[in-house]
């Protein structure tokens, strides 16, 4: 969940996972460069409910519904959905991992699947305001405030930046500050346009009104801008100092400038928020690198989350074939990519899995072959006690909700599910009211399920 509000609030943020089709290259969205083109899309909100013994077994049992849901939407080139990107992760070293206490039977009952919202064209991220209300991001360029209460869909607020929309580009991230019932300020990652068809991945910080935004301010701009449509990341996370984790992708066909530190590809940056750099980071004082710099190596970051128990920042990024990774950034390490993956290259070329050998650091975890990671939470509510302490990832190319049992830094086991939506999972949040709310991407009738357990 986003520390801003497991932290400074009582609100709890919704994770959702998020389903971005993909053309050619990549498991996790479209790396063909198809150019999406917005239109006036119906987003229908539904009240989908459907019960299913989902009492978890030894080995984990899958619990997965598939909805009947019609709704009328923009007819958009669909994206090709066989694609994935390597992962590199890092680790911010504050406090150490904390052990699990073991299996918490479940209560009696069963997995609830409710679909909340239907008709989405491309979404991409939610975060919960103090309110309850919540924000959406389209990749279309569009934010969105959800009343949570009737589940209806406001019109597209004012005042966003103009985004590159095409690929994998376009308006990504959304993050409430921790002070927001105070500064009412979010903050938006999104990829700008830049001169000769280039582009990159920025940040704003802006302040939230009723229908529009006002004091928009760019506090971070991915440098170089460079030509390709994939590998924009991104993913943003308060970690305990308050300051802005930004998580980015080397752009795909700059692959090598993930191990140079004159750039921003393939790399995890953190700033305060108003984009200034903390005087603790790990490469201040040497002119040759980039200060804002926090961990790289990395290839395409599109989860990040705080553990609620010790404010610890976990990532997972995209490999290739095979190599998707877990990890905690630490401090100006390098995690690897492209010199060290636990996958291969799309064109068959072998990758060395050793990390560590190589003066890398190794991923906590991996999978191969790739599940094409997106959106990323712990889980510490009430609803479902038995998962407390769980990661929770969603799977674009895997097309399910990943349940990954951690034991300190270890992954002990995982389960599958909502594998029966046969649904692109692009994010997923834990809301106020405990419930995890999943994020479905599509080219028109993306959807939001809330999961309880009744």
């Amino acid at each position: 969940m986003k520390y801003t509000e497991c932290v400074a609030h009582t609100l709890v943020s919704l994770t959702l996972v998020g389903v971005l089709l993909m053309a050619s290259g990549c498991q996790d969205d479209n790396e063909n460069g198809t150019e999406l083109t917005p239109g006036a899309d119906t987003i229908s909100a539904l009240d989908t409910n459907t019960t299913v013994d989902a009492t978890p077994q030894p080995d984990g049992a899958k619990s997965d519904v598939m909805p009947d849901i019609t709704t009328n939407a923009d007819t958009v080139e669909p994206e090709d959905d066989t694609t994935t990107a390597p992962n590199d992760a890092g680790t911010i070293d504050i406090m150490e991992p904390v052990p699990d206490s073991g299996p918490v039977e479940p209560p009696p009952g069963a997995l609830k699947v409710t679909t909340v919202l239907s008709g989405l064209v491309r979404p991409w991220a939610i975060d919960f305001l103090p309110d309850g209300r919540m924000l959406l991001t389209r990749r279309t360029g569009d934010l969105h405030i959800v009343d949570t209460a009737t589940w209806t869909v406001s019109a597209p607020l004012s005042g966003v930046p103009a985004v590159w929309y095409d690929g994998q580009g376009g308006l990504l991230d959304v993050l409430v500050d921790p002070n927001f019932e105070e500064n009412n300020t979010i903050y938006l990652s999104y990829s700008e346009p830049g001169s000769n068809g280039t582009a990159g991945t920025a940040v704003v910080r802006a302040t939230l009104g009723e229908n529009s935004l006002s004091q928009v301010a760019k506090i971070f701009e991915q440098v170089p801008k460079v030509v390709g449509p994939n590998h924009f990341g991104s993913r943003l996370q308060f970690d305990p100092t308050g300051a802005l984790m930004v998580g980015l992708g080397e752009r795909f066909d700059y692959l090598d400038d993930a191990q140079t530190l004159d750039n921003h590809m393939g790399k995890l940056v953190r700033i305060h928020p108003d984009g200034t750099i903390p005087n603790d980071n790990p490469f201040i004082g040497d002119s040759n690198v980039l200060p804002e710099i926090w961990s790289y190596g990395h290839r395409n970051i599109q989860g990040m989350a705080v553990h609620p128990d010790t404010g610890v920042v976990y990532i997972h990024e995209h490999g290739p074939k095979g190599g998707d990774e877990i990890n905690r950034p630490e401090a100006g390490s390098n995690y690897g990519w492209p010199l060290a993956c636990y996958g291969d290259h799309y064109s068959g070329v072998d990758i060395p899995d050793d990390h560590a050998g190589q003066g890398f650091t190794e991923p906590l975890h991996y999978w191969t072959p790739s599940i094409a990671p997106s959106g990323m939470t712990f889980y510490d509510g009430d609803i479902f006690p038995h998962w407390k302490g769980n990661i929770f990832v969603g799977a674009l190319a895997g097309k399910h909700l990943a349940r990954v049992v951690m034991n300190g830094d270890e992954v002990v086991n995982e389960e599958q599910l909502l594998t029966d939506l046969n649904q692109r999972f692009r994010a997923v949040e834990q809301g106020p009211d405990d419930a995890l709310y999943v994020l479905s991407d599509d080219a028109s009738n993306g959807q939001l399920h809330r999961l309880t357990w009744e």
